[in-house]
């Protein structure tokens, strides 16, 4: 049904509003960050924070041109551009400028295009036009799948580059589909996996595992009430164990003690494969799969670690959970950081006065850590505004997604609030030292033309849909 609206008059001034602000305070903060006492005009191009103001007008009119499309285009073309967006991360990996030990960019003289970057939207379109029209099926196995399937298609994509940060960020999606009718069953499992990857780097395997097997048997007593059960599965499982152990001892020598526990919790759920179909205990046997399916991430998660992950990459997560402590080499960007917002205390230095920043000793200040010149100069109180403004975003952004009528718009637009959530999240927990270094950044403050182009898309995209939500029901 079409409704004729005036789409100017649509638009959320309220959003709108918050953009320009935060665009704004964020140009001044690379202004800061970069400042150079022989080029102090703001819009001198030879500094980064003159090409900032290209990259901010540039911004301005892709966010009129993204206003004056038709909505229905967003809607009808979201899989032509998810998938011209994949062929472009195709395409970076095989022409692409490698920076910074990652295959991520588009050269094109003095512009520089990393495609990551527009592949968010193009991912949160394509996700909302598929579960839009498949909304009665999120618990069938077929359309998670699916689903899931294009969520991390880019994601290994841009792992193959290699930036993990920013194929880290694909992952929030996740939240849509649970938003959108995914199992908590699947949703609970995805956070026990994180849970038990940190786990794993925390504790020490073997009494991981012990501990596992234990709640495991606790939640069968939970759901059965039935101790001779816990206790003859305890049994069967210690019998194998015993038996793989001399079996390993005269035959096999060579499993450790976490691969013996593996093979026996697996050949026990062969002794009560007829338990679990004769009494049709269909709680039991989630409870199987849980263990067995935890021991073996467990087991996997050494192996992972030790060859997937780079060693810097290993040091940023060994430092943030307190391993190490390399103030001079991997964890000096965060030390610098915290010490920066640190000193600023509850009002700051000042406006261009933060020595941290004039002396450089941040590196990435104005990309990766432009958060910690707001703690040196605005303090405390200039970096509550800050937060403030992301918080009052992501609310009003909710509020919008949640007034949609149409379906595509609604899951779009949590689409972009996740985006924006995690990269607000890392980026600030990378400056205060809660979350490893992974190099994303932050949201309409970091300097980058792509960064700033690519959220001002995926932003205006969804401003354009509610500014329309009454015209087009689609």
């Amino acid at each position: 049904m079409k409704r004729t609206v005036n789409i100017w008059h649509g638009l959320d001034k309220i959003t709108i509003l918050i953009f320009l602000l935060m665009v704004t305070v964020g140009w001044l903060n690379i202004y800061a960050a970069v400042y150079n006492e022989e080029h102090t005009r703001i819009l001198d191009i030879s500094q980064r924070y003159g090409k900032q103001f290209i990259w901010i007008i540039a911004a301005f009119v892709i966010a009129v041109f993204v206003i004056v499309i038709d909505n229905r285009f967003y809607y009808y073309f979201a899989y032509f551009i998810y998938g011209l967006l994949i062929l472009l991360l195709i395409l970076v990996l095989l022409f692409g400028r490698e920076i910074n030990g990652a295959k991520s960019w588009f050269e094109f003289g003095w512009l520089h295009l990393q495609p990551s970057e527009f592949a968010k939207f193009g991912t949160a379109l394509a996700l909302a036009a598929y579960l839009s029209s498949r909304k009665e099926d999120m618990k069938k196995i077929p359309v998670l799948l699916l689903a899931s399937s294009i969520i991390l298609l880019p994601a290994l994509l841009i792992v193959v580059q290699p930036d993990m940060g920013s194929a880290a960020v694909f992952f929030v999606l996740f939240l849509v589909l649970f938003r959108e009718g995914m199992s908590s069953y699947i949703f609970i499992s995805g956070l026990l996996i994180m849970l038990l990857f940190f786990l794993s780097l925390i504790l020490n395997n073997f009494f991981l595992i012990v501990s596992i097997i234990a709640v495991a048997f606790i939640l069968v007593w939970f759901v059965t009430k039935k101790w001779k059960l816990c206790l003859s599965g305890l049994g069967i499982m210690a019998a194998f164990f015993a038996l793989i152990l001399i079996l390993d001892h005269f035959v096999i020598k060579g499993l450790e003690n976490d691969a013996v526990i593996l093979i026996s919790v697996f050949l026990s759920g062969f002794i009560y494969a007829l338990y679990f179909y004769n009494k049709k205990a269909v709680a039991v046997f989630i409870i199987y799969l849980f263990l067995l399916g935890s021991l073996v991430f467990v087991n996997s998660v050494d192996y992972a670690y030790n060859r997937l992950l780079k060693p810097h990459q290993k040091e940023r997560v060994e430092i943030m959970l307190g391993f190490k402590s390399d103030p001079h080499g991997t964890g000096y960007n965060v030390n610098q950081s915290i010490i920066s917002i640190g000193s600023g205390g509850f009002t700051g230095k000042g406006y261009l006065q933060g020595t941290q920043t004039k002396y450089k000793f941040v590196p990435a200040q104005s990309t990766d850590f432009i958060f910690c010149t707001v703690g040196e100069e605005w303090g405390f109180v200039g970096s509550s505004v800050v937060i403030g403004l992301y918080v009052i975003l992501l609310l009003r952004l909710i509020f919008l997604a949640e007034r949609q009528r149409s379906g595509f718009s609604r899951i779009y637009g949590y689409g972009v609030v996740s985006i924006i959530f995690i990269h607000f999240f890392i980026n600030t927990g990378m400056a205060i030292g809660l979350v490893p270094v992974i190099g994303i950044p932050l949201p309409f403050f970091s300097y980058g033309g792509s960064s700033l182009w690519g959220f001002t898309i995926l932003l205006f995209v969804f401003l354009r849909l509610d500014a329309s939500r009454t015209e087009y029901l689609i």
